[in-house]
């Protein structure tokens, strides 16, 4: 298969995500300044009621992909390898316990003496997480992400940015969710207030991972097999027609399209990285394909739980309109609006190799 050059993956990649959504928007003849609004005020997406058998549909399609995922970690719970922790909790990571709790703390009470800080508790959790989850991973390796690799350790933040912006940006041709709180404010206001605690999802899922990749260790390899032939060319080609025409018409069906926001970037990436040759996902040696996406859609569920969990009593916090299966609630997510966690935890791994790969360059 012929490949594609790595700045014209780029380009692919960035033209297919950004522009091809606003695409849609010109079909149906919408103003354009309804999806740039700063900050998004306007509910202009009219959803759908609940359906019984959409909430069928899609609940034999969480459990055909849950039931497998808690099988697989299961299954490699009671295979680790049995050693001892390599290292004792460090004294950073006490800090970290801390600097959580009083976080929690700051975020779910309304003491009027810390009214002006109420609003902003969403990062000072994620750090705190972030940094008890590289300390647990220490304890148990004796090294983590945050200790062995500062420079794409601290790259992760403003990537990370970026990166939940962009997903802010297919949100407003869907409105799956809003925030609350945000009438008053500027926009640039907005802007940094937005973008702390966007800038850490990429090490919070990421740092989970690695826990979780210390915590089951990796069982004894068989020989290598030889590598596999490459996909057809065929194959990233549809991957990535899929995934455009479901972007170009999100803002025109949003009701039925919209776990593409969570689906289309997953397979744009993948199948770009197909084009220039390369395998979808990065794997580490010793490491399976199975295995990293399993304990990637576990690291983005654990933080998703703790994403809804802390959101729900938060004085700034988001709410959630989801289209057929807006019921049974787990904090202020439809319990069937957990799926969407799984592929997002693929695509975080994919914008960590991307980062990676861009720091050994310089």
């Amino acid at each position: 298969m012929r490949k594609i050059t790595a700045s014209a993956t780029g380009i692919l990649v960035i033209a297919t995500l950004i522009v091809l959504p606003l695409v849609g928007v010109w079909m149906k003849g919408d103003p354009v300044s309804r999806y740039t609004e700063f900050p998004p005020l306007t509910h202009y997406v009219e959803h759908a009621g609940f359906s019984l058998i959409a909430f069928a549909l899609v609940a034999a399609t969480a459990l055909a992909l849950f039931v497998p995922l808690a099988g697989f970690l299961f299954r490699a719970w009671r295979s680790r390898p049995d050693r001892r922790p390599a290292s004792r909790f460090p004294a950073w990571g006490w800090f970290g316990i801390a600097w959580t709790a009083v976080a929690w703390v700051l975020a779910w009470t309304r003491f009027g003496w810390a009214a002006p800080v109420q609003p902003f508790t969403f990062s000072p959790l994620w750090f705190g997480y972030i940094v008890v989850v590289n300390a647990l991973t220490f304890r148990q390796r004796g090294s983590c992400m945050m200790t062995a690799q500062p420079r794409y350790f601290l790259s992760l933040f403003p990537v990370s940015a970026a990166f939940w912006w962009y997903f802010e940006y297919l949100n407003r041709f869907v409105q799956n969710w809003y925030y609350v709180g945000i009438e008053s404010m500027s926009p640039m206001q907005y802007f940094w207030m937005a973008t702390l605690p966007f800038s850490t999802v990429l090490p919070a899922v990421l740092g989970t991972c690695e826990l979780l990749d210390a915590i089951l260790g990796r069982p004894p390899q068989p020989s290598p097999a030889a590598p596999g032939s490459p996909a057809p060319r065929w194959v990233p080609i549809a991957l990535l027609v899929t995934a455009g025409l479901g972007l170009a018409f999100l803002a025109v069906l949003p009701d039925i399209l919209f776990p593409l926001l969570w689906l289309s970037p997953l397979l744009v990436i993948s199948a770009a990285r197909m084009l220039a040759g390369r395998s979808p996902l990065d794997i580490e040696p010793g490491d399976t394909m199975a295995r990293r996406v399993a304990l990637l859609a576990a690291a983005a569920l654990i933080c998703g739980f703790f994403w809804e969990m802390w959101n729900f009593h938060s004085l700034a916090r988001w709410i959630y309109a989801v289209p057929f299966v807006n019921r049974f609630h787990v904090f202020e997510m439809p319990i069937l609006g957990y799926t969407g966690y799984l592929p997002f935890g693929i695509e975080c791994a994919l914008v960590g190799d991307a980062v990676r790969r861009w720091l050994r360059l310089f």
